[in-house]
This record gives C-alpha cells, sequence and structure tokens, in this order.
C-alpha cells in the first residue's frame, strides 16, 4: 500500500509541475478593439433551443464590432419555437438570417451538418460558431477578432462560464472544466511546437482560409466531439489558441444529478474511442488518482498524504473561476466517482446497442 501510495504522490507532482499547469487560471483575452474589422458570419446551430434563443440571439445581434457582421442562425429541425423566436427579435440592422435546416445526410453528426450548412450560406472572411445557449458581451466579437488578430492564430476558441445555480452543478460543472484542462491543458495547446489540440465548442472564431485548408466541416462530419477534432485539424496548418472567455456565459441549465450525467455521458466513451482497454485504463487511473491520496491519509502514512494537498490545490482556481467556497475541494474524489460512473455507464449503452442519444437523436453507430 505505500508503495501504491508513494506511486500517487509522484503522479501528483508530476501533474503540478510538469503537465503544462493544467490547474492554473488559463489565458483570458483582455477586452480590447481589433486594428482591422473584417466581415464575420456568425453560426449558430440549434435544435429545440426556445428556451434560450432569445437572450443569445439579442447578445450576439447586439455585438459591438466596427465592422460588417452577421448573424445565421440554423434551425436544426426544432419541434419547438426556436425559429419563430428568433425572427420575432427586434432586428433594425437586418443582420439575422434564419435557415430551416434540410435532414442530415448519411454519416453526418447532427451539430456538424447545421454548421455545415450555415458556414455554405455565408462568404464573410471569419466565422464564428457559438451555440444556442450561450450570451455574449457587446464587446465579445470584437475581443475575439483582436484576440485572432494579436496572436496569429487560425482559431480562436474560448472555454465559457458555465451555469453553477443549482446543487447539482455547483458539485460537478466546475469538475468538467477541471478535467477538461486535465486532459489538454491550454499551456500544450497554445504551443505551436506540441501537437496537443482542443477547443471550446461555445466559442469558436476561425479563419474561413484555414477551414477551407483543411476540407470544410465535412472534413469531420461524423465526429460527435467537434469541437476538439476541428481544432486538431486546424492545428495541421495554423496555430490555434485555447482560453477561458471573461465576457460569454452558457445560459443551459442542469438542475438535477441526471441531467449532468447526461451530459457526461454523451462524449466520455466516445473520448476513449469505444475501446474497453481504454475505459479500463481510466477508471484505473482516476480510482488511483483521486482515492488513492485520500486511503493514504486516513492510513496516516507520514510523508506520502502531501497528494491530497497537490489534489485540493489544483482544483482551488475551477472552483474561484465558479465563485465557489474552496470547501468544494473536498469533495473532489466523490465528484471524480461520479465522473467515471458515467463513463462507464456511457460504455454499457454503447455496448448495449444504445449509442449515444442527444436532442433526442441517436447516434448508434457514430464512430470517433
Amino acid at each position: 500500500m505505500s508503495i501504491l501510495a508513494f506511486a500517487a504522490l509522484l503522479a501528483w507532482i508530476w501533474l503540478f509541475l510538469l503537465h503544462g499547469h493544467f490547474w492554473q487560471g488559463g489565458p483570458r483575452l483582455p477586452r480590447a478593439r481589433p486594428r482591422a474589422t473584417p466581415p464575420v458570419a456568425i453560426i449558430v446551430p440549434a435544435r429545440d433551443e426556445a428556451a434560450t434563443i432569445g437572450p443569445v440571439i439579442a447578445s450576439l445581434l447586439a455585438q459591438d464590432y466596427a465592422g460588417p457582421f452577421r448573424v445565421i442562425l440554423v434551425d436544426d429541425n426544432s419541434s419547438d419555437a426556436t425559429a419563430a423566436l428568433a425572427r420575432a427579435l427586434p432586428d433594425p440592422q437586418a443582420r439575422l438570417t434564419v435557415l430551416t435546416g434540410t435532414e442530415r445526410p448519411a454519416g453526418w453528426a447532427g451539430k456538424l451538418w447545421a454548421v455545415h450548412q450555415g458556414i455554405s450560406a455565408s462568404t464573410d472572411e471569419l466565422v464564428f460558431l457559438t451555440d444556442a445557449d450561450i450570451v455574449h458581451e457587446a464587446s465579445h466579437l470584437a475581443t475575439l477578432v483582436a484576440g485572432m488578430e494579436s496572436t496569429g492564430a487560425g482559431m480562436v476558441s474560448e472555454m465559457v462560464a458555465l451555469n453553477c445555480t443549482s446543487f447539482a452543478e455547483r458539485a460537478l460543472i466546475p469538475a468538467f472544466v477541471y478535467f477538461f484542462a486535465m486532459l489538454y491543458p491550454f499551456s500544450r495547446v497554445n504551443n505551436p511546437n506540441s501537437t496537443l489540440a482542443a477547443a471550446a465548442g461555445g466559442t469558436m472564431l476561425i479563419r474561413r482560409a484555414a477551414l477551407a485548408r483543411i476540407g470544410g466541416i465535412e472534413a469531420i462530419k461524423g465526429e460527435l466531439i467537434d469541437d476538439v477534432a476541428l481544432a486538431r485539424a486546424v492545428k495541421g496548418h495554423a496555430p490555434i489558441w485555447l482560453g477561458h472567455s471573461s465576457e460569454a456565459r452558457s445560459i443551459r441549465p442542469y438542475p438535477h444529478f441526471a441531467d449532468i450525467w447526461r451530459m457526461i455521458a454523451r462524449s466520455a466513451y466516445v473520448q476513449l474511442r469505444h475501446a474497453p482497454l481504454r475505459l479500463a485504463g481510466c477508471v484505473l487511473g482516476m480510482v488511483f488518482l483521486f482515492f488513492m491520496p485520500v486511503i493514504s491519509l486516513f492510513l496516516d502514512m507520514h510523508g506520502l498524504n502531501g497528494a491530497v494537498f497537490l489534489m485540493g490545490w489544483t482544483f482551488l482556481p475551477a472552483l474561484s473561476r465558479a465563485g465557489l467556497s474552496a470547501f468544494w475541494v473536498l469533495a473532489l474524489p466523490l465528484i471524480a466517482l461520479f465522473y467515471v460512473a458515467a463513463t462507464i455507464g456511457a460504455a454499457i449503452d454503447h455496448h448495449r446497442g444504445r449509442g449515444v442519444m442527444w436532442k433526442n437523436r441517436a447516434y448508434p453507430g457514430a464512430q470517433p
């Protein structure tokens, strides 16, 4: 047991010091105005988003950007009033276009087919991809364009602030960002000499030239983790930048633990490429990292329970960004257990033929 505890301590020392400082606050774009103001197409794919589409589209139409821009909402066969609510919004500059999406062809993920239709309906130099549950400060588009200008990136992406209102959200959502950064340390993503690539789908600004270079959205048409797939494709040809946003936030609620379970399960086993051996390694690794330090603490293994301190310390910035108490670090092992259980549940569903369900749409044969 002491050998395992010592190994866990070494693992946390490595994660703390040598894993791209994944746990730190991460980069943020300063609020700024770009020198050049190229035309921008803002693409919003939406399926059954009547609850959020109003404030989202209103925030995009209100962008304080000196250059020309327009908003293209692609209604992805919604069964509610998503399109009608968007069309009813005040639009004095006639910047909003609402497209009725066609049925997705075989081999396409639903969201990506909607995005492809929106991009095909525009010719603007920059393409801003965002989700139908993200509201934006009026300065956000200008800040993103200025960030792309200053970094020289082919794509700029931001992890937006996530909703942390319900008890379930406060317990589990900060860990979503924490585990994402552990998988994809932002400093390595932003390093052009590293092959690691990732993006956050809620906010992605991409040059049309970079998109054309990879073969357009069609190059990743079947991907369920589409943001990371797009980042990986773009980074093969141009630098990318990933950070945290100060000017955009998600308004999608996850009031119950079951809602967050479904959100995790949607992509967890896809991330592991539907491989049972990868799943086994993930489960063992999570148990080793997040429970071995606790075991060493309770067994009073002097000198070996420093892993508990490092584990808690790395979680603090994620809690701070969410405005939550530091006492939530005490729950991190249980939070990790929840994520592991949701991943196992996703694997069981996959191997029972249920596949991925999202927005009342099934992807039984989706391949990563």
